[in-house]
């Protein structure tokens, strides 16, 4: 693992990704890199003038490059059933899934379907659209799930009577209950394909400090303006670049040797460098806290996990 980059990406010719949040950032560079080694990669965005703008940027970049956009709105789950409806018409196989997409630190707000927006477009809109895409995913040999999460999980467990923060908000504290959701729905993903014998893999990642638009768009939501530049001066000074903050997603999507319910970070203090095992928190790893999650995640959004029963 020591020294991985984008170039050790196996060939991925034959293969079909979707990728969320795939318009910009660490989203839009995993996209780019799984073309460049030859899979065809769908962007699953929510604005379609930035995912049409997107397609035509990486087709630049990387030309044959075989790739779509497809709009996807973590935040709606009718938009999340129609995403899964129209990738299930147009495509047979789901090699790659990259759970990407997040909004981090926003004001309180709310979701289209009422849900606390980092909890909901996080984790819930993910959760549905994986058990939505089972299906596709089962019946393609040797597919991977892959959930960006943060290090920012070590900040707080999940609170699995308030999930929806109704008793207080704090919008750092929102954000770490989102990622280790991310971590928790990995775990329990990971043990219920184990229990049916199947080969496709869940794992996690994150990609440490890395500058993207994700830091400010909280800051600049509320007008915060002296917050959003301290974000700004911090990407510019602290952060490595989307490209590096891509590397574990891209380990974990494509290397050989990943195993299920692994977390996959920068190598120096899960901050910056080549992807490497990383840490989590102990409460990522809680069983019952999975399995209640799980279930609860079930009753919000409607997505039943057919075949994946405890």
């Amino acid at each position: 693992m020591a020294g991985w980059s984008a170039t050790d990406i196996p060939d991925q010719t034959g293969r079909t990704a979707v990728v969320t949040g795939a318009n910009s950032g660490i989203g839009y560079v995993t996209a780019r890199e799984l073309a460049r080694r030859g899979a065809r990669v769908v962007l699953a965005c929510r604005s379609e003038a930035r995912g049409t703008a997107a397609v035509e940027r990486l087709v630049g970049e990387v030309p044959g490059a075989e790739v779509e956009f497809v709009r996807l709105d973590l935040g709606d789950l009718a938009s999340v059933r129609q995403f899964a409806a129209t990738y299930e018409q147009a495509h047979r196989q789901l090699d790659l899934l990259i759970n990407n997409a997040g909004v981090m630190a926003l004001p309180r707000g709310r979701t289209v379907d009422g849900f606390e927006t980092q909890f909901g477009v996080n984790h819930l809109g993910h959760f549905a659209l994986t058990g939505l895409l089972l299906p596709r995913l089962l019946g393609t040999v040797g597919a991977r799930v892959v959930t960006v999460s943060s290090g920012m999980h070590a900040v707080s467990n999940i609170d699995i009577t308030d999930l929806n923060s109704e008793r207080r908000y704090g919008r750092w504290t929102a954000y770490a209950r989102s990622k280790t959701a991310n971590l928790l729905f990995t775990h329990e993903l990971a043990r219920r394909l184990a229990t049916i014998g199947s080969d496709v893999v869940a794992a996690a990642a994150h990609p440490g400090y890395a500058a993207t638009n994700l830091q400010t768009a909280g800051a600049k939501a509320e007008g915060r303006r002296a917050a959003e530049s301290f974000m700004r001066v911090g990407n510019r000074v602290f952060a490595q670049s989307a490209d590096a903050g891509a590397l574990p997603t891209l380990y974990a999507a494509t290397a050989p040797d990943v195993r299920p319910d692994s977390f996959t970070g920068p190598a120096l203090l899960g901050w910056r460098g080549s992807p490497a095992t990383s840490w989590r928190a102990r409460w990522a790893l809680d069983d019952r806290a999975a399995e209640r999650l799980w279930e609860e995640s079930e009753r919000l959004t409607g997505v039943v996990y057919e075949g994946l029963k405890r």
